[in-house]
């Protein structure tokens, strides 16, 4: 494979982790970036590559690929931009902040034939990928009931980047819970509904601060999620799971768990769980640990971004699994807003352009 030149718009905090992935890498090489701010020329010149001073110079040098790691707001418009250019993107997630922006990216990507990919990065983790061979493994059976936890006391500053604490960008929903959703949809399939609650007492802020979801699957499995950014615990996939050893502490403990028909298994520690004789709750369960091996998953994921630009392989989280996630997620605020549940149909935008308005794929359940 030739190696491709990638560039990344947005040097933030998660534009720089994509940054470092893209430098260590195998097959690509950073071309470029697009970085507003007053550090951008410098961060450019540290990794030995351009400052574009916008969008439109950024395009026009051509790159094979470009990262889209700017506020979730300006999700939609750039991605729409670049793939109208011909150029394939990887946008962070959030893909969009609501399902109708992410249904416009899915058609600007249609009409260009150029692939977009929503960087839900669990998805190139080892535990994960393990975790989803013993999901579908006749010794858990089928996903009777679950529940993830997702609890990560921010401090204050976190909350002094602005779009952070508005509505429609900001808050555990749309910045953590959306990767929840992600996992759970790749490990036991669609969600059928949602009942959820939220609340912002904690802060008093414009979005919310915790939120706790019900979400019945559509093989009838059903899981409880629940998330904060106030509450001080170590229970975290971003906490426990040290995938940014640099940026995170790891505390060795479990924030999800899984229970089958046949066994069950805990995340991120790979712990399984099953019966040795009969399946019986007056039987003591055996154990086993499970081993993969140690990859950064950022670098993977950038990886098989460059062999989805070079033909050889179809997104692993696609435009539409982020506007599937978006979905979820806007359930759930529906949900949490009106005391209902929220029943969804995901076989929506099977085909990108026939993707319409969010109410074809959400709706309430009348009493």
């Amino acid at each position: 494979m030739q190696e491709k030149n990638i560039a990344v718009v947005g040097a933030g905090v998660i534009g720089r982790t994509h940054v470092d992935a893209i430098r260590q890498a195998s097959g690509v090489r950073l071309s470029g970036i697009v970085e507003p701010g007053p550090g951008g020329r410098a961060y450019a010149e540290e990794n030995g590559c351009r400052l574009h001073a916008n969008l439109d110079e950024l395009i026009a040098s051509r790159p094979d690929g470009v990262v889209v790691a700017t506020p979730n707001e300006t999700h939609a418009a750039l991605a729409i931009e670049l793939l109208a250019a011909g150029i394939p993107v990887l946008v962070e997630k959030p893909l969009a902040t609501t399902v109708a922006e992410a249904a416009s990216i899915l058609k600007a990507s249609e009409k260009a034939g150029v692939p977009v990919l929503t960087a839900h990065h669990r998805r190139y983790n080892e535990r994960i990928l393990k975790a989803r061979q013993l999901a579908g493994s006749r010794d858990f059976g089928h996903l009777v009931i679950g529940s993830v936890l997702c609890s990560l006391k921010k401090p204050a500053s976190y909350f002094d980047v602005a779009w952070r604490t508005l509505p429609g960008s900001g808050g555990p929903l749309l910045i953590n819970m959306i990767h929840e959703i992600d996992l759970l949809r790749f490990l036991f399939g669609e969600v059928a509904s949602v009942n959820a609650t939220q609340s912002n007492a904690e802060r008093g802020l414009p979005v919310e601060d915790t939120a706790g979801a019900i979400l019945r699957f559509e093989k009838g499995g059903i899981i409880t999620l629940a998330v904060s950014d106030a509450a001080a615990a170590p229970w975290a996939w971003d906490i426990s799971a040290n995938e940014n050893p640099g940026r995170f502490p790891a505390h060795p403990v479990s924030s999800h768990h899984f229970c089958g028909s046949d066994g069950a298994f805990s995340l991120p520690d790979l712990t399984f769980w099953f019966h040795g004789g009969e399946k019986s709750w007056t039987e003591k369960m055996q154990q086993r640990a499970e081993a993969v091996p140690d990859k950064d998953a950022y670098i993977a994921q950038i990886s098989h971004f460059a062999e989805v630009i070079d033909g050889k392989a179809t997104p692993r989280c696609s435009g539409l699994d982020g506007a599937r996630n978006i979905a979820v997620i806007e359930a759930i605020r529906r949900s949490a807003e009106t005391g209902k549940t929220v029943e969804l149909d995901l076989g929506f935008g099977t085909v990108a352009p026939d993707m319409n308005v969010p109410e074809e794929a959400i709706h309430e359940q009348r009493p």
